[in-house]
């Protein structure tokens, strides 16, 4: 029987090792592997044990190092070093699960079981009329880029297509320009980034886009761009990160059109035991309970089913997100009121705060909405790249 040792001890670790245990049940995976226990890495994962690879490596010979099978299940951006580190103690036999071999690995893994539909299992038939270049995607959708004055540069040079847009969160809080377009503009909450993260693009896109598709004030923009972009009445539209993306080709486009798709999300990530400890890691339960008040008080159909929802493993992580304009306002408009009375409940409120809370509260609420909304909306997944 074959053996697999999966490094990593998160969402990743555990997606790869229920999806191997699922597609591929004849593989057999004895431990996981981390370069410390503790903090955030468990003891216990999936059953299986975490094991530290100093440790662990100390009590194998040479020959049995070089039969150890490795999978490097983490973000994409940490697999180098983490290569690195595993040869520096002799292990050497490793591959990377990079985002192309995670989305595979995935789309076999959901498919078996007939949930959280890939995109590969909608039809390709013909393309979009007059041709498929960047102009006439830019015509069908649009995908705003957060991007923010303090990130850091890429080591990957990315080219993004027209149909991609940047555009600069947190824009009222500095005088530097890293976008064209910026959050600031129009109606927005800008100056509340340090709460809500990448989400004040959605709000802004929310706000000056979705409801006319040309809304904006256009003081401070260049003209090229806000006739390029603003006048623009896309069907579909989106949200990503400098360093998150979809990922999505043109064959995936028309998969979208041709299939009258409601919405696009990247696979959700698993959690142990379910979905509450992304917020017991991440959340206060002071500021969890300020959410559900507002939940309840705002939206309770959503408050009753969000019990047995967290209950389950899985969770749409980094506020990414691809949908119809009329469908992504309605989330807009269910998702900012609740976030916007969670501020006025927490303690302290959120204006008297910089810790980033509501980005993961809109996470959470994001699971919530779709999860909830899954046989009212034809949802389908892809791969999600995360650029180092």
């Amino acid at each position: 029987m074959d053996s697999i040792i999966i490094f990593g001890a998160q969402g990743y670790a555990l997606g790869t090792y229920e999806a191997i245990k699922t597609v591929y049940p004849e593989k057999n995976i004895s431990c996981f592997l981390v370069s410390k226990v503790g903090g955030l890495n468990p003891d216990i994962l999936a059953g299986l044990p975490v094991r530290e690879l100093d440790e662990f490596s100390g009590e194998l010979s040479d020959s049995d190092k070089n039969s150890i099978d490795i999978i490097i299940a983490t973000p994409e951006n940490i697999q180098p070093e983490i290569e690195e580190l595993l040869d520096s103690f002799g292990l050497t036999n490793h591959s990377r699960l990079t985002a192309s071999r995670w989305e595979e690995l995935m789309q076999l893994y959901h498919a078996k079981l007939g949930r959280f539909l890939p995109f590969r299992d909608l039809f390709l038939d013909e393309g979009m009329g007059g041709g498929l270049n960047d102009g006439d995607i830019k015509l069908f959708l649009q995908i705003y880029v957060a991007k923010f004055y303090k990130d850091r540069v890429l080591k990957e040079k990315i080219e993004l297509p027209d149909y991609m847009i940047p555009i600069q969160v947190g824009a009222e809080l500095t005088d530097v320009r890293v976008a064209d377009i910026c959050d600031n503009q129009g109606e927005n909450i800008s100056k509340k980034n340090v709460n809500y993260c990448e989400t004040t693009a959605l709000y802004w896109m929310w706000k000056n886009v979705l409801y006319t598709g040309e809304k904006i004030n256009k003081d401070g923009l260049d003209e090229t761009n806000y006739k390029s972009v603003t006048k623009l009445n896309a069907q579909y539209y989106g949200l990503a990160q400098y360093r998150r993306m979809f990922r999505l080709s043109d064959e995936d486009i028309l998969r979208i059109k041709n299939n009258d798709v409601d919405v696009v999300l990247p696979y959700p990530m698993p959690y142990e035991p379910d979905i509450n400890a992304h917020h017991n890691r991440y959340l206060k339960d002071i500021d969890w309970n300020a959410m559900l008040a507002a939940l309840s008080e705002l939206s309770p159909e959503y408050a009753k089913a969000f019990q047995d929802i967290l209950k389950q493993q899985f969770m749409y992580n980094y506020n990414v997100i691809l949908a119809k304009k009329d469908v992504l306002r309605d989330y807009c408009a269910w998702l900012f009121p609740i976030l916007e009375r969670t501020e006025e409940l927490s303690v302290p409120k959120g204006s008297e705060r910089a810790d980033r809370y509501i980005g993961y509260m809109a996470e959470t609420l994001e699971t919530l909405y779709f999860i909830h909304n899954k046989d009212k909306l034809k949802i389908v997944h892809t791969g999600c790249k995360l650029f180092s």
